[in-house]
């Protein structure tokens, strides 16, 4: 059974810093693209970050603040967010591919986790 497990979201105030990890079992994902996601209250699910063997991509809206990594290793993913803002309060999803190019489109992800809470206060 092929899982995704967030883990690392909380309470934050704005300006400060979270990480985010997600641990894949049940397959290898470390040649497929795998990525962050995140939705607002009210709001569709939008782009955040993905990591490929070719590269990664990250949002304009977080760009200079998140940085997205992965460790094959371990078959994780995480996400640093810096300097986090009051707009950033979501919650996050860890999402993985199984089409080999990289992509910021949430209908190419196969598998999703649960997704973590987000907060960031003013």
């Amino acid at each position: 059974q092929i899982q995704l497990v967030e883990s690392g979201g909380g309470l934050v105030q704005a300006g400060g810093s979270l990480r985010l990890s997600c641990a894949a079992s049940g397959r290898t994902f470390s040649v497929y693209p795998m990525g962050w996601f995140r939705q607002a209250p009210g709001k569709e699910r939008e782009f955040v970050a993905t990591i490929s063997r070719s590269g990664s991509r990250t949002a304009d809206s977080v760009k200079g603040r998140f940085t997205i990594s992965r460790d094959n290793f371990k078959n994780t993913i995480n996400l640093q967010m810096n300097n986090l803002e009051p707009e950033d309060t979501a919650v996050y999803y860890c999402a993985a591919s199984t089409t080999l190019t990289i992509t910021s489109i949430a209908a190419n992800y196969d598998y999703w986790g649960q997704g973590t809470q987000v907060t960031v206060s003013s």
